[in-house]
């Protein structure tokens, strides 16, 4: 069974007494990439983790769709601006996730290989990781995600200290990923890289969802008054 959509209803996030995230009523669905605009401050990431699990509401309810909370944390996955690397080779690590998430063991080579050749990384699978480029490294932990086979992944600004080449090759990879069926939710400070990769865009601003659209209109002709003054350029407070 499916675990999209994901629904978050009237959905508020408390951290130090601050109230960051406000309000947020929305429906995840499967299909379009979904890229997360906003100033700094806006609430980006901390709805990404709020998605995925690692940050909890303190008002509303996020739901899966589906009853298994088991197999809605197998079926996602989340890559971070710094992936962790563990101290081990290229297939170690992506072995790892697969062992984590319960894969039987006889699956899991197989998973590995793939996924290693899909990222460009086979020539590299002995290789310690800590020794790759900050690029490699990117690359390697969409592999460790993509191994998952996940149903919806989320990435938090998953080029933002790349140089071009290594962000191309990023972004191919993830428009692969979208391509086997994968939902795609990230958020990005390069409004170049939204424009080339997001089908919709979700905009925040103040902790608040201040506009949805298809990712065209908001470029264009943008709905919200805050989303006219970002695209302009505009310091926001």
């Amino acid at each position: 069974m499916p675990i999209l959509p994901l629904q978050l209803d009237e959905v508020g996030v408390d951290i130090d007494g601050r109230r960051l995230l406000d309000g947020i009523a929305l429906t995840i669905e499967a299909g379009p990439r979904t890229v997360i605009l906003g100033p700094n401050g806006a609430g980006k990431s901390l709805l990404l983790r709020l998605c995925h699990g690692l940050v909890g509401p303190s008002t509303g309810t996020v739901r899966w769709c589906g009853d298994d909370a088991r197999q809605a944390r197998r079926r996602q996955a989340m890559v971070f601006q710094k992936p962790v690397m563990l101290r081990r080779s290229l297939r170690a690590n992506v072995l790892y996730g697969l062992k984590l998430q319960g894969f039987p063991p006889d699956q899991r080579h197989e998973r590995v290989a793939d996924a290693l050749e899909r990222t460009g990384l086979t020539s590299r699978a002995d290789q310690r990781a800590v020794s790759l480029s900050a690029g490699e490294q990117q690359r390697l932990a969409l592999a460790r995600a993509w191994a998952l086979a996940p149903e919806i992944l989320f990435l938090d600004e998953p080029t933002a200290s790349l140089d071009p080449g290594a962000t191309a090759a990023v972004e191919a990879i993830v428009n692969q990923i979208h391509g086997a069926g994968t939902k795609i939710v990230m958020t990005t400070h390069d409004l170049g890289q939204a424009k080339r990769l997001a089908d919709e865009v979700i905009f925040l601003q103040a902790g608040k969802v201040a506009e949805r659209t298809a990712a065209r209109t908001f470029f264009e002709r943008p709905e919200s008054e805050a989303g006219r003054a970002f695209l302009g350029g505009e310091l926001m407070w």
